[in-house]
């Protein structure tokens, strides 16, 4: 490759020192910078969420559920994932929930009293938890 005096002197220079007061400005507009990110990425991805629905049935259900039972179904999750589960029945103290477990998401939830006579679909996996 063969560059002349003409294009190369229309290219921007940049020194060391102005890349480096670049970089320092971008981090101070970020403060926690990447590793506070992807810690809170990390954090994020392991607690459960509930959709409106799955929080409107326990509602109605009057299922009111604990930080260990939500700890409990956190590694129930967990196993399905590893699992390679999709779509997972999570059983767990008379209480069953269908959990997309990509988006660790709750999709409904269940009772004991409904349990009788009800068809679950769109699950490909089932944790007893």
């Amino acid at each position: 490759m063969v560059v002349s005096g003409k294009y190369f002197n229309n290219v921007n220079r940049v020194t060391d020192n102005q890349a480096i007061q670049k970089n320092s400005s971008k981090s101070v507009q970020n403060p926690g910078g990447f590793s506070q990110i992807l810690q809170q990425e990390i954090n994020g991805n392991t607690e459960i969420k509930f959709s409106k629905h799955a929080e409107s049935r326990l509602q109605a259900r009057n299922i009111q559920l604990t930080q260990a039972q939500k700890d409990k179904m956190s590694q129930a999750v967990n196993k399905a994932d590893e699992k390679g589960v999709k779509d997972s029945l999570v059983l767990m103290d008379n209480i069953a929930f269908v959990v997309n477990v990509k988006n660790r998401t709750v999709v409904t939830a269940v009772n004991s009293n409904e349990l009788k006579d009800n068809v679950f679909t769109n699950i490909d996996g089932a944790v007893f938890a």
